[in-house]
């Protein structure tokens, strides 16, 4: 990922023709398409190119550094991003993937988290390139580009397997935080089947079973409340199916705040003005393992969890439910050094 400030000699420009200076090596179609598919974005959201830049405008670029340097058109120091990474032992990596960043490629152009840990490992010797002839690090779990939190990598063969296996098994207790519309006052332990539109890439929750649907269950406990009546939940997530979280709140009516596919306009425009708030407020909080032996028993009763993004700490904090965090989890969960 390229990140860019717009300076102000390049304010007032459209944001394609600043594109097509940056990137002048590149064809007209193939800009569009990157911006089209969000692999390019403007202050954290789609645009279309002819959005006037503004001073300290923030662009990303979701592209290859090879991408990059060969549509600049000269040859640039590859760009390097400071990966959170969480826990680490001889087999298996965890990672706080910030909201925007693919969890691996969507197409061959695409820069992912898969890219970037592949870099970590080849630049603390983890991996040369002759062991990427044969074996590549991959991701056990996938989270939506906009969820930010946990996923889990191997960094061998057998680690690899081996926690994907524990995921698609459910051998570990997975927790979410996020924040909701409205006000939830107890915890509830609620099922459905998630049938899945490929066309659109969007789900519906269904009471009961149609072909193609999968059953889900998910369950929830209300952390706080917020002084706008908005509730802060701590989510298990029993079963791991696509947009499953956001689509199963919404559907009983409290949709994630900051979810433009699910969610309520007017509330997420509210926190956007307030807050910036250009992601759905859904963090992978927590990973609880079993006691184990074997190829993972490094992670044998561990609780790992992830940093809060600094954004939704700000949001929590603005709507006075930072203190909730802290109190519901102090002493059982930590960060593994």
């Amino acid at each position: 990922m390229k990140q860019l400030l717009v300076k102000e000699l390049e304010c007032g420009q459209r944001f394609d023709k600043f594109l097509g200076k940056y990137l002048k090596e590149a064809p007209k179609s193939f800009i569009y398409k990157m911006l089209r598919k969000k692999n390019i974005t403007l202050n954290g959201k789609k645009a279309t190119g002819n959005e006037k830049l503004q001073l300290n405008d923030e662009i990303k670029l979701f592209l290859s550094d090879d991408t990059i340097q060969k549509f600049c058109g000269e040859e640039k120091s590859s760009s390097e991003i400071d990966l959170d990474i969480v826990y680490e032992d001889s087999q298996i990596l965890f990672v706080n993937k910030p909201a925007g960043m693919l969890s691996q490629k969507a197409e061959k152009q695409d820069t992912s988290l898969v890219e970037y840990i592949t870099g970590y490992l080849l630049k603390n010797k983890f991996l040369t390139k002759e062991d990427l002839r044969t074996f590549r690090p991959g991701v056990c779990n996938r989270l939506d580009r906009n969820t930010s939190g946990l996923v889990a990598a191997g960094k061998t063969v057998q680690g690899l397997q081996e926690m994907s296996k524990w995921f698609k098994e459910r051998n570990l207790h997975k927790y979410y935080l996020t924040l909701v519309r409205g006000k939830i006052e107890k915890p509830a332990h609620i099922k459905g089947y998630l049938w899945k539109d490929e066309k659109k890439n969007m789900v519906m929750i269904c009471q009961k079973q149609r072909e193609g649907s999968l059953p889900i269950e998910t369950k929830y406990e209300p952390l706080g409340i917020s002084k706008n009546g908005d509730t802060l939940l701590k989510v298990e997530l029993l079963t791991g199916r696509s947009h499953q979280i956001r689509s199963h709140l919404a559907g009983i009516g409290h949709p994630v705040i900051g979810d433009w596919k699910y969610g309520e306009k007017e509330k997420n425009e509210c926190f956007r003005k307030k807050y910036g708030v250009e992601y759905q407020l859904l963090h992978a909080w927590i990973l609880s393992f079993p006691e184990t032996e074997g190829i993972l028993e490094e992670l044998s009763l561990k609780t790992i969890i992830a940093d809060i993004p600094e954004k939704f700490q700000r949001v929590l904090e603005g709507e006075g439910l930072a203190k909730y965090v802290v109190e519901k989890n102090k002493g059982d969960v930590k960060k593994h050094e």
